[in-house]
């Protein structure tokens, strides 16, 4: 396993000179040699690594959630609070509400096979869209109206409304009896719970930082423990309830930098430094998720689905954004910075096939091209597009 991760980690930083070398986000150089030395390209990433791929994910989305929190002001919140809620929701559920259409009309499925597809492929990427947001937050790039500010907020809650419709719509295919008026209310409490949450940590946090005399090492390895242990929660209840744990750790970030200033700036240029290694885990391993092969098995059919899906998520956003002070240009960038997919798509892509529902393989297929179609496509028109649509600050 030691060996795979030195092949990756060599792999990663070369792919990532190149790519940004011809103006191309690193990620998507990461992205690919995932897929391209995964165990459905050249098969040299050891097994072990494998199996605990989806933890180190979430380390590394972690990494990048706290360091997100600590980007984000008060005087920002107030800017993006109704926006970033309308956000959250009114694109992902068009979205899958408009691939369930579709699916009817071009591959024969019944409405709630459809909207099975239609929540998986819904959920918009943190792994994808965050770095990019932070990146443009530390170049003062769309600052002056917290724009990448708003998109963060919303692409951490993003995948909650996803994940519980899609919820919703396994049971009703297996033919339990759901009350889905109280499924759709979990929504609003796995937000509230995972800010409550966020907020209480995060005030632990600061009370052992203020008592004991600890170095700033130490302090980010607390808090990354103590935010895996949050998402831990969410594992654990998610039969019965779900927790919004990634804007919970969002939330811990936000606290101390609130509170411990002093503190929280040399603990966010530590956690910089530690996503250099937690990237190249995280998107290498997302792309050794991916299995061409299967992807193009949808066809043409799969990609037109796609993008109808992106029409309906287009059309959530500018919904969303309606009453805002955004003009046009900035409200095409809000469109492109939620096209990305990859996570949700790479973990829950196969669920439908092991459960049993019918044409699970062709949605296995059909998540799986998203993720190759919408993570290039949006990681480059952010990379692209952001220093021509949005203001930046001298």
């Amino acid at each position: 396993m030691a060996t795979s991760i030195a092949i990756i980690i060599l792999l990663a930083i070369v792919s990532n000179f190149i790519f940004e070398k011809i103006k191309l986000p690193g990620l998507l150089g990461m992205l690919i040699l995932g897929i391209t030395i995964g165990p459905y390209g050249f098969n040299l990433i050891h097994g072990d690594l494998l199996n605990i791929s989806s933890d180190l994910r979430k380390i590394a989305l972690i990494v990048i959630l706290l360091r997100a929190g600590m980007g984000i002001k008060i005087s920002d919140l107030k800017k993006i609070g109704k926006p970033a809620i309308k956000m959250s929701c009114i694109p992902g559920i068009l979205e899958g509400f408009f691939i369930a259409f579709i699916s009817t009309k071009l591959l024969g499925f019944t409405f709630i096979q459809g909207g099975i597809l239609g929540f998986i492929i819904a959920a918009v990427s943190p792994a994808v869209v965050v770095p990019q947001m932070i990146n443009l937050i530390d170049n003062k790039i769309g600052t002056n109206k917290s724009i990448p500010t708003l998109i963060l907020a919303g692409a951490s809650i993003d995948d909650v409304f996803a994940i519980t419709i899609l919820t919703s719509f396994l049971a009703l295919y297996s033919g339990k009896n759901i009350n889905i008026a109280s499924q759709l209310l979990q929504i609003p409490l796995s937000i509230i719970l995972g800010i409550v949450l966020g907020l209480i940590l995060g005030f632990v946090i600061i009370y052992l930082f203020k008592k004991c005399s600890i170095n700033d090492v130490k302090k980010i390895l607390i808090m990354l423990a103590i935010s895996i242990l949050l998402t831990t929660l969410e594992t654990i209840f998610k039969d019965k309830l779900l927790i919004a744990s990634l804007l919970g750790v969002m939330t811990i970030g936000f606290v101390l930098t609130e509170k411990l200033p002093n503190v929280a700036t040399p603990l966010s240029q530590g956690l910089n430094k530690l996503w250099i290694f937690a990237e190249i885990l995280l998107f290498v391993l997302v792309g050794a998720q991916v299995n061409i092969s299967v992807a193009f098995t949808s066809g043409a059919i799969g990609i037109i689905i796609i993008f109808i899906g992106l029409v309906g998520r287009s059309i959530g956003v500018i919904i969303s954004l309606i009453g805002t002070n955004l003009n046009v240009k900035e409200r095409i960038f809000c469109v492109i910075s939620y096209i990305p997919k990859a996570t949700v798509q790479a973990a829950m892509g196969a669920l439908p096939l092991s459960l049993g529902v019918v044409s699970g393989d062709l949605i296995l297929a059909i998540s799986v091209l998203s993720i190759l179609v919408t993570a290039p496509l949006g990681a480059i028109g952010i990379k692209v597009s952001s220093k021509s649509l949005l203001h930046v600050e001298n």
